[in-house]
């Protein structure tokens, strides 16, 4: 379980149409992880699975395994195998998966968990060109489409492929820490962090000949989050006006120039706190926040925790 000595053991179960790449996803990013986890790959009867390629893929493990598994993934499988009623193989291997076990779906999968009943209730995602289609199926699910992965409880959804890079990261991050983290991210050449959500994928009208993107911007302004950066200086900087900087910015990341800016600045914070024993008040300071009480403020809006409780956890954990 996590917090003990032992790997934490993972479950991946491949279905029908499985993706390869979004199937190879846990054992490459969690298995990086200084030997945290053990990831394992099973089918809902032990037998092989017929992937969205034009191959099969061979497992070592049977649905039994998720009796033992303190989190199990469920990879993306073809949109054209997502179930209109649950398969009744597929609805025995998830009745298997213990109560308290974690559960994560990429991309496609979340219409599995969905359908299994699952998400009743909790707030999901999956990916963008599908979220028309599952509102419809599932209107008990509060369905967040601009994300790239969504933690609720127990169970975590991520978005379309490469999301599923990002949530196991975050599953890195959360059990073990972000020097961790950011060392996988390291070993599998990918990004410790995204920015923004999977908006900034949906299609959009292709900008006008000549523009110019707000990246170097973004870059400008990591360097000097301390500052009181206000949206008129970096429109300056990109050398736009107000409206087409704020625009072009959301076009990018997916959320506004200041609520991005906030989560940097909430993301440099978690680090601090992580890695070093400044005072709150200083890190607030380090980060571009007034006050501690604004430090306190934005990170209980962000992951619901005080800083001082999120110190604790990280510090038990070293």
């Amino acid at each position: 379980m996590r917090g003990t000595a032992s790997p934490e053991r993972v479950a991946v179960l491949a279905l029908d149409g499985v993706y390869p790449f979004e199937l190879g996803i846990p054992s490459r990013i969690l298995g990086a992880a200084d030997g945290r986890y053990e990831v394992l790959t099973c089918s809902v009867d032990g037998q092989p699975v017929r992937s969205s390629a034009d191959f099969t893929i061979g497992v070592a493990h049977g649905p039994e395994l998720l009796e033992t598994a303190d989190t199990v993934v469920v990879p993306s499988v073809l949109p054209a195998r997502l179930p209109a009623g649950l398969p009744e193989a597929v609805a025995a291997a998830l009745a298997r998966i213990r109560p308290d076990a974690r559960i994560v779906s990429i991309c496609t999968a979340a219409f599995v968990l969905a359908e299994a009943g699952l998400l009743d209730g909790r707030q999901a995602t999956t990916h963008w060109h599908l979220a028309d289609l599952f509102r419809r199926r599932y209107p008990r699910v509060e369905l967040d489409p601009d994300v790239l992965f969504v933690e609720d409880g127990r169970i975590l959804t991520s978005a379309g492929a490469a999301a599923g890079v990002d949530v196991c990261l975050h599953l890195v991050r959360s059990d073990h820490g972000s020097a961790l983290a950011n060392f996988v991210a390291r070993c599998c050449v990918v990004p410790p962090f995204r920015e923004g959500g999977q908006a900034q994928y949906i299609e959009r009208p292709v900008p006008e000949n000549g523009s110019s993107g707000t990246a170097a911007t973004r870059a400008w302004a990591l360097e000097r989050l301390a500052e009181p950066l206000t949206l008129a200086e970096l429109a300056q900087h990109a050398r736009m006006s107000l409206r087409t900087f704020a625009r072009r910015f959301n076009d990018e990341v997916g959320v506004s120039p200041g609520r991005w800016l906030i989560q940097q600045r909430v993301g440099r914070a978690r680090h601090l706190l992580e890695s070093s024993d400044l005072p709150v008040d200083r890190i607030a300071a380090e980060v571009g926040f007034a006050t501690g009480a604004s430090l306190r403020q934005h990170l209980h809006a962000s992951i619901g925790v005080s800083p001082q409780a999120y110190r604790r956890t990280f510090q038990s954990a070293r």
